[in-house]
C-alpha cells in the first residue's frame, strides 16, 4: 500500500522520501523556502541518515523555522516526535538513551517485555496499536511487550508536502503497518502538520483495519517533557472530572498530584488515571507550566477519540531521567486484559477507520500560559474533581 494524496500541482509540492512499495529511499535530503520560491518566511526541511552505534540506519526529519519551531521526528521510530524547540523552550526531555535507536537493535520482549525502554527518548511516542499498556502474558503463554510495537516500527512510506501558498503549511506523512499473518492487519496514516512561524503543530492519525475480521485496538500518545518546563513546583493543569492512582505507590502522591518535586533519588514513578471534563463538542486540554508560569506546553485533544488521560510523574535524578508524561489515549496503561475486563478496550471492525487528532502548543511567555490557564478553568467551571483513593485495578 502506498500513500495516496490529492495534490494541486500549482499549490502543493510533494516529495517522496521513502517508499517500500516503489523501493525508494532518498537518504540525506533537504529543501528550503528559497528553492520553492517563497521569500516572506524562512524555513527548511531536511532528512538526515544517522550512523554509529545503535542509531546506525536511523533517519531524522527536521523542520527548521527561525521565527517558529524546530521540530524533529524519526521515520525509523514510528514517525515519533523527538523534540520541538524554540528560543528559551524545549518540548522534550533528557533520557539516558542518547541515540535515536534503530528498532533493529531492540528486542521488545527482553527484560520481561520491557525492551521498549532501550530506545525511549522521544517527546511523543505512539503506544499501540494492537496493544498499548504494561506487558502481560496471555493464557496461551504469549508475551505482550510494553507499550506495543508502533513506536518501534519504521515507516513504509514517507512523504513531505509543502503548500506554496500562504500560510505555507508543511505536512510530514507516514505509513505505519502492524500486520502479522493470521493475527492482524492494522495500518496507520500519520501526519504532522506545521505552519512556519507558529509555535504549535498538529498530529492527525488515521487507523484502518485492513483485515476481514474485527480487531481490538489501543493508542496512548505518550507525550514527555523535562527541563526547562519541569522543575520543583512546576504544575500540571487540566479540567479533571475524576482522578485515581494507578497503583498503591501512587496513592502516596494524591495530595500533591498537580505539582512536581526537584530531581529526587529513589522517587521511582507515580502514575494517575484521569477522566477529563470537556467542552460540548468533546474537546479538552491538558498543560504543564514551570514554577514562574512564563513557559509551558499544552495538548489539545478530543475525548470522542481519546477519552482517557494518563499523568506520569517520573521526577527521578536527572541522569536517570527527570520527566513527566501527559498521555491522552483510548485507554489507561494497564495490561490489555485489565482494560478488557473494565470495558475500556475498543474494537475496530473490518475495513473501518478511526481518527485521532492532537495539537501541541509551546507556551513561550506568561501571556500564553495565562490564556491556557483561563481556557482550562473555563472548561472546569464549577464542576468538582472526584478524587478516588484506590487504584482502578491491581496488576
Amino acid at each position: 500500500m502506498t500513500l495516496e494524496f490529492s495534490l494541486s500541482q500549482n499549490q502543493t509540492k510533494s516529495f517522496t522520501l521513502t517508499s517500500a512499495a516503489h523501493n525508494i529511499e532518498l537518504g540525506n535530503w533537504e529543501i528550503s523556502n528559497h528553492q520553492l520560491g517563497i521569500e516572506d518566511v524562512l524555513f527548511s526541511i531536511q532528512q538526515i541518515c544517522l550512523h554509529g552505534g545503535k542509531q546506525e540506519g536511523s533517519r531524522l526529519i527536521i523542520i527548521k523555522c527561525p521565527d517558529g519551531l524546530t521540530i524533529t521526528l524519526s521515520p525509523t521510530r514510528g514517525m515519533n516526535v523527538i523534540e520541538a524547540t524554540a528560543p528559551g523552550i524545549r518540548l522534550g526531555w533528557d533520557s539516558p538513551v542518547k541515540e535515536i535507536v534503530n528498532p533493529t537493535f531492540i528486542n521488545l520482549q527482553s527484560r520481561n517485555g520491557t525492551g521498549w525502554l532501550e530506545g525511549f527518548n522521544e517527546m511523543m511516542v505512539r503506544c499501540g496499536y494492537e496493544w498499548s499498556g504494561h506487558p502481560f502474558t496471555d493464557t496461551n503463554g504469549e508475551l505482550y511487550s510494553l507499550h506495543g510495537k508502533a513506536g518501534n516500527t519504521p515507516a513504509s512510506e514517507v512523504i513531505v508536502e509543502i503548500d506554496t501558498l500562504f500560510p505555507y503549511e508543511i505536512k510530514i506523512k507516514g505509513l505505519i503497518k502492524e500486520n502479522t499473518f493470521k493475527k492482524t492487519d492494522l495500518r496507520v496514516l500519520t501526519e504532522l502538520s506545521y505552519i512556519p512561524g507558529s509555535h504549535s503543530f498538529t498530529l492527525h492519525d488515521r487507523l484502518t483495519n485492513h483485515a476481514d475480521y474485527s480487531h481490538p485496538y489501543q493508542i496512548i500518545y505518550h507525550s514527555n517533557f523535562g527541563k526547562p518546563l519541569l522543575e520543583k513546583d512546576a504544575k500540571f493543569i487540566a479540567p479533571v472530572k475524576e482522578i485515581s492512582p494507578f497503583n498503591n505507590y501512587a496513592q502516596n502522591g494524591l495530595d500533591n498530584w498537580q505539582t512536581y518535586r526537584e530531581p529526587t533519588k529513589d522517587f521511582d514513578e507515580m502514575v494517575f488515571n484521569i477522566i477529563p471534563y470537556t467542552k460540548k463538542d468533546g474537546s479538552t486540554m491538558a498543560a504543564l507550566h514551570n514554577k514562574s508560569e512564563n513557559k509551558g506546553v499544552s495538548i489539545e485533544f478530543n475525548t470522542k477519540q481519546l477519552p482517557f488521560l494518563t499523568l506520569w510523574k517520573n521526577t527521578d535524578t536527572e541522569k536517570q531521567g527527570y520527566v513527566t508524561g501527559i498521555e491522552p489515549g483510548t485507554n489507561f496503561a494497564y495490561p490489555m486484559t485489565i482494560e478488557r475486563e473494565q470495558d475500556r478496550l475498543k474494537k475496530l471492525h473490518a475495513g473501518k477507520t478511526v481518527e485521532f487528532k492532537l495539537r501541541y502548543n509551546a507556551l513561550l511567555d506568561r501571556q500564553a500560559v495565562e490564556i491556557t490557564k483561563k481556557e482550562i478553568t473555563n472548561i472546569q467551571g464549577n464542576q468538582e474533581t472526584q478524587i478516588n483513593q484506590k487504584p482502578l485495578a491491581q496488576e
